[in-house]
């Protein structure tokens, strides 16, 4: 039945890890979804995890999910907090959603950064790292 389905390849949608000031002085890093889309997408699911060596190898961390029942058109939401202890893993997202019935389907990888070795994100406007 998988077979079946017809994925059409994603664009202008991205995953991002951004360090994001806090009321309190502090900076916390967060996984970003940015809908760069007209469109919304609608039942948004997105799987998390992290190993330690490309192959999935290593020190791992627990598999997260997340269920958005909509993603504007031209927007980003804030999906979790991401520890800095597994800013140097490799994060792998999965991300599934629908746009007038069809279903998209990506994985991403954020491969392993330092605290300091940050792009800007125009979409969001932090300083951070897109994944792939």
């Amino acid at each position: 039945m998988l077979k079946d389905l017809k994925f059409d390849p994603v664009t202008n949608v991205k995953v991002a890890i951004a360090k994001t000031p806090e009321a309190t002085g502090e900076s916390t890093f967060y996984l970003y979804l940015i809908n760069n889309k007209e469109e919304d997408l609608k039942n948004v699911l997105v799987m998390t995890e992290a190993a330690e060596q490309e192959d999935g190898g290593g020190r791992k961390t627990s598999k997260l999910r997340h269920f958005f029942d909509l993603v504007g058109g031209n927007q980003s939401i804030k999906v979790e907090t991401v520890d800095p202890s597994v800013l140097g893993f490799y994060n792998r997202i999965w991300l599934s959603f629908y746009i007038d019935g069809q279903v998209y389907d990506k994985r991403f990888t954020i491969e392993p950064f330092k605290e300091w070795d940050l792009n800007n994100i125009s979409e969001i406007e932090l300083k951070g790292r897109l994944g792939s």
